[in-house]
């Protein structure tokens, strides 16, 4: 697939539509910074994901989905996480779905709490660290 450089990263030629999202975002309460890979990017986000701010996360990971073939979405740093934040995780999944964007989830303690409760069913996809997912990544890619 031809790819084209984009903000120092690489990416495929049909994902670009215009320059990505900046590599970091942030609400009153959240953080977050994105490492940008040859396919794919790992958004790393800390604070406190609520109400106030899960949608913003979420749409926020949907325009950096949008210039991917995978995504990691690392919550080890979150503090704390509403259910809004489950309802904004479950967005991601779908969105992701939807795209046909390889997408998982390194839940930190407050978000491995927050998915006991409100994922009984295993719906938001999750791996145990960052290096686990990415060597998830490279079985999907060599899958695919």
């Amino acid at each position: 697939m031809p790819a084209l450089k984009a903000a120092g990263s690489v990416f495929p030629a049909n994902r670009i539509h215009s320059l990505p999202p900046s590599d970091t975002w942030a609400s009153r309460t959240a953080r977050s910074v994105t490492r940008w890979g040859r396919s794919g990017a790992v958004i790393s986000v800390g604070g406190e994901l609520d109400a106030s701010n899960a949608g913003q996360l979420a749409d926020y990971v949907q325009r950096c989905a949008s210039y991917c073939e995978w995504l990691v979405l690392d919550l080890n740093d979150l503090e704390f996480i509403g259910t809004a934040g489950f309802s904004a995780l479950k967005t991601i999944t779908d969105r992701c779905a939807d795209a046909m964007v390889y997408c998982t989830t390194v839940p930190g303690v407050a978000v491995s709490r927050l998915l006991r409760i409100c994922d009984p069913g295993n719906a938001v996809p999750t791996m145990s660290s960052v290096a686990d997912a990415l060597a998830g990544v490279q079985g999907f890619r060599h899958v695919r």
